[in-house]
């Protein structure tokens, strides 16, 4: 587990500077973030490196030569630094976008509760993360209207479209194919590597089904439980799938604490004495939790004869990989256009055949896994 996180920069007068730290306490000579600085001057890039100076494990993010910032996550000496580079390179990008008054100082704390848990995301809160960073979000974007583009062309479009600077597209591209969402691979006769989209994300709102069977049998009072289906069947009538609604909705599964009470209320409808307990779980400020599952809509509470109050979730939420059967068409008229080259759109097609191929495999294994 991480035990601190440090932000600094180069200072021509006074050398390395530290310009936030959590927790407070940690101390961090100079000598070893001279030492950090300079593993990163000697290639220059933007990116991760490791390394380990005494008992300190350190993973070290740069932001490159243009904005100069460094986020050190420090960590226990059997760590793997690779586990947290997709991590701090959001978190470098998070940075980025709030320095205006320092706005990125009140957030660290939070940044390295995310951090922390970032090697342990299950499936759908990496795909969160990966939806939630809007450089990702583009090339997605992109991708589902054209399938396949070169890597040196996406990488022209977004510092032509992203004008806020910082791209680590070496990173960005690692975490799309890591995701299974693209396939990177070379065309002969092209100048570049290709950048296949092979899997589309499907991101919606759909109604808490297991809990609406029976809501009694998961803790509403059985008095209740035609207004907790009312509510839900209210709220899914007047339901549009909105871009803007799903970026929302990710940024609750990449909050822990949000997260850790979704993962709860998707089992029982709970008091609010229930719900305390997740202080357990590091949920410590339920309050803001409640505040921003109501707001976005995500849940209803309702109150007996007594004034006990229960939460209930009122929509759930998936996110989840599609294959793109749409894409061929895409493909289709390509051909037809002759937008792309023939060596291209056939390679295309073979990398779908794989990426479908594989999908069969990993289902019918799944399948097994389960009748067993």
């Amino acid at each position: 587990m991480p035990v601190g996180l440090v932000i600094m920069r180069w200072n021509e007068r006074v050398g390395t500077e530290i310009l936030a730290k959590y927790p407070e306490e940690i101390n961090i000579t100079d000598k070893t973030l001279m030492q950090v600085y300079s593993t990163h001057e000697y290639s220059g890039e933007a990116g991760m490196i490791s390394l380990m100076v005494g008992s300190l494990n350190i993973a070290s993010y740069y932001t490159g030569p243009d904005s100069g910032y460094y986020i050190l996550l420090l960590l226990n000496v059997d760590d793997d630094p690779d586990a947290y580079e997709g991590g701090l390179s959001n978190v470098a990008l998070t940075i980025l976008q709030n320095l205006e008054d320092d706005a990125y100082k009140d957030m660290i704390p939070s940044l390295f509760q995310r951090l922390s848990v970032y090697p342990t995301l299950n499936e759908e809160q990496r795909l969160a993360m990966t939806y939630e960073d809007e450089i990702k979000r583009m090339i997605i974007n992109r991708l589902r209207d054209e399938g396949v583009v070169s890597r040196s062309e996406l990488a022209v479009w977004l510092k032509d479209q992203y004008k806020q600077g910082f791209i680590d597209l070496e990173s960005i591209f690692i975490e799309l194919i890591r995701r299974g969402l693209v396939k990177e691979a070379s065309v002969k006769g092209m100048p570049s590597p290709l950048i296949f989209f092979i899997n589309d994300l499907l991101i919606l709102r759909r109604p808490p089904v297991n809990l609406l069977k029976n809501p009694a049998d998961h803790g509403l009072p059985a008095r209740l439980a035609d207004d907790y289906r009312a509510e839900c069947r209210k709220f899914f009538s007047e339901y549009k799938l909105e871009e803007y609604d799903n970026i929302s909705l990710v940024k609750l599964f990449t909050n822990p604490q949000t997260y850790e009470t979704l993962k709860l209320l998707r089992t029982s409808i709970v008091t609010k004495n229930e719900l305390e307990k997740l202080k357990k779980k590091g949920v410590d400020n339920l309050d803001e939790v409640l505040r921003l599952l109501w707001e976005n809509k995500m849940i209803q509470v309702f109150q007996d004869d007594k004034g006990n109050e229960y939460y209930g979730l009122l929509s759930d939420f998936t996110i989840e990989k599609v294959f793109p059967n749409y894409l061929l068409n895409i493909i289709k008229k390509q051909y037809f256009q002759k937008s792309k080259t023939n060596d291209v759109l056939i390679e295309y097609l073979n990398v779908l055949e794989d990426t479908c191929l594989t999908l069969k495999e990993e289902t019918e294994a799944e399948e097994i896994e389960t009748a067993e």
